[in-house]
Formats: structure tokens, C-alpha cells, sequence
């Protein structure tokens, strides 16, 4: 009889690791080896994708690859918290990659410096070795989360879109194979304002924990999404109040003359 792969099986080192999610109502073996089989794209390597990557990659996820082409600043490291004083000046990706690896030796990490375009997506997201489970959208900008949109639903893989901002933050986890919707859908009207399309941390702030609290609800959403196959927030935008200390969900619908997921 042929052996199980890695992937179909837990080692004791594994269930060392992540027994006490294991324990958990509602979370199995099966659910901890979806998670170990599962590969995610992560954009941007900042303050939502440093704690959305180490959370996820401390419960298990099996492979994780972060896109950034930027390099870590001082003033990053308010919020930004894979990096050190004396990794200022070193590429995000890399650095964080190699961190996480750090955290989690059972895990595979890796980092690519390259800003992702509609042109070089099938390149960057590895498309022809099979299309990633999951895309984290961690970026700071209306327009760049349209162009991440349109990959996804061009190569039709989930999006999990999370902002933040000041002290308030958003997310929503798309499905475009379901056709129920896509981030234009929902934001449409803001991604063509460019005076919106101006307003990110670096001009308008952020508290550091904006972006912890954002990242790691990311990283919740996603947990649910690949290790239980269940979206937690079907047509829903979640919206967080750090201010108010306030938290609701605002329901969305498709929309029927979306430029973007009209007739896909």
C-alpha cells in the first residue's frame, strides 16, 4: 500500500504544535490538514500582512508566499511587527518570509520583491503549478486593490480584502467562482475617486493597533475559509471601530453591470 504524502497526514511534530487547535469545537484532524495543504498569496507585507502572515502561519498554514517591493522604513516598525531596528532597510518580503520560517519551521514560506500587475499575475501567483487557495489583499490603496480584484476574478481564485486606516478598518472575503460579487461591486464608485485614492497611512495615519486588530481578523476569515471551507462573511463587509470600540456587518449584493465580474 502506497505511504500517505506529507500533506494527507500530520506529523507528531504538527500535532505537538497545533494541539490545542485540534481540541477545539468544530475544528478537526481534517480541518488542521486543509490548512497544512493549502498555499496563500499574501500582497503587501506591511501592517496587515505582518500579523495576518504570522498568525497564520503559527496555526499551520502549509505555504505562504508574500509579494512587496518595498523596503522596510523606521517608520514602519510602529506597526509592522516581523521587523526589527536593524532590518531597516531590507526588503519586506524576504525579511518577513524568512522570519516566519523562523516562527514556524513546518511551514514553507518564501518572498518575492515584485509589485503584482495584471500583467505578470500568472507569473507571480504560479498559476501554472495551480491557482493558490487564497489571496490576501494587505495593501494601502484604492487602486492597487482594484488591480488585485481583477486578478482574482480574471483567475477566479477567493480574494480576502482587509484595510485600515486611522483607527477603523474593513474586510470582506470575496468568491468570484461563486459569482456573488466582487470588491468593485462593493467599492466601485471609491476606486475611481483619486482624492479617495490618496488617503493612506502614510499621509492620513494609523494606530498601531489598527492594523494588529485588522490583520488578525484577516487572518480569522481565512482560518474559517481554508481550513473549515466555510466564508464567514458571505456578502458581507465587515466594518471595525477602534474609536467607538464598535464593530458591524454591512450585507453587499452583486452588482448586475460590474465592469469587472459582469458575465465571468
Amino acid at each position: 500500500m502506497a505511504q500517505s504524502s506529507d500533506t494527507e497526514q500530520l506529523l507528531d511534530s504538527e500535532l505537538l504544535c497545533y494541539a490545542r487547535q485540534i481540541l477545539l469545537d468544530g475544528w478537526d484532524m481534517d480541518a488542521q490538514l486543509r490548512l497544512k495543504s493549502s498555499r496563500v498569496v499574501i500582497i503587501g507585507a506591511g501592517g496587515l500582512g505582518c500579523p495576518a502572515s504570522e498568525t497564520l502561519v503559527r496555526a499551520g498554514l502549509g505555504q505562504v508566499h508574500l509579494l512587496d517591493d518595498d523596503v522596510i522604513e523606521a517608520s514602519n516598525l510602529q506597526r509592522q511587527t516581523l521587523f526589527l531596528p536593524e532590518d531597516i532597510g531590507k526588503p519586506k518580503a524576504l525579511t518577513a518570509a524568512t522570519i516566519l520560517e523562523r516562527i514556524n519551521p513546518l511551514i514553507a514560506a518564501r518572498g518575492t520583491v515584485a509589485r503584482l500587475s495584471e500583467d505578470n499575475a500568472y507569473e507571480l501567483l504560479d498559476i501554472a503549478s495551480g491557482k493558490p487557495n487564497l489571496i490576501l489583499d494587505c495593501t494601502d490603496n484604492f487602486a492597487t486593490r482594484d488591480v488585485i480584484n481583477r486578478i482574482s476574478v480574471r483567475y477566479q481564485i477567493p480574494l480576502l480584502s482587509a484595510s485600515a486606516i486611522a483607527m477603523q478598518g474593513q474586510l470582506a472575503l470575496f468568491e468570484p467562482h461563486l459569482n456573488t460579487g466582487c470588491y468593485h461591486c462593493v467599492f466601485g464608485s471609491v476606486v475611481i475617486d483619486e482624492a479617495a485614492d490618496e488617503r493612506t497611512c502614510a499621509n492620513s495615519g494609523v494606530l498601531a493597533s489598527t492594523t494588529a486588530v485588522m490583520g488578525n481578523l484577516q487572518a480569522n476569515a481565512a482560518l474559517q475559509y481554508l481550513g473549515l471551507t466555510k466564508n464567514p462573511l458571505t456578502n458581507k463587509l465587515l466594518l471595525w471601530d477602534g474609536k467607538q470600540m464598535q464593530q458591524r456587518l454591512m450585507g453587499y449584493r452583486k452588482d448586475p453591470q460590474c465592469p469587472v465580474c459582469n458575465g465571468h
